[in-house]
């Protein structure tokens, strides 16, 4: 290989995403695992899957050994230009209006539903006692 080393941008390299050509991005380096595709232990579905990002998560979660990082300098075509890899960034849920429901008309149904029975049940035995005349001895 020469001294100066080939330079690509994400755009460049998410153009080879299929099985005929197929490159990575791992580690701020570009990779052509083209070839390597039917020999990979985990299939080549796992390879296609990690084209047009930067894979360095995917490689690094698997925890590949240290026989599997020296076969990639095989593999190597070149950098990636770090600027075209668009930044992680943590997801947050959309906007959504704030829903703020009325809690004391709430309450105040709870409570009647409560208090109205047992007004009831009070009056009846209050006009039960007042009506009942007491027994003559």
């Amino acid at each position: 290989m020469g001294g100066e080393r080939k330079v690509y941008t994400l755009a460049e390299v998410s153009q080879h995403n299929h099985a005929k050509d197929c490159w990575l991005v791992i580690e701020g380096k570009v990779f052509d695992v083209t070839k390597f595709l039917e020999d990979h232990p985990g299939g080549d579905d796992v390879l296609l899957s990690s084209t047009g990002k930067d894979a360095t998560d995917d490689f690094e979660d698997v925890g590949h050994s240290s026989s599997a990082r020296a076969m990639m300098d095989e593999f190597y075509v070149g950098d990636i230009d770090t600027s075209t890899i668009p930044s992680k960034r943590k997801y947050t849920p959309p906007k959504q209006p704030h829903y703020e429901q009325d809690k004391t008309s709430e309450f105040v149904i709870k409570l009647l539903q409560f208090l109205v029975p047992l007004l009831i049940l009070g009056l009846a035995f209050g006009i039960r006692s007042y009506t009942k005349t007491p027994a003559s001895s």
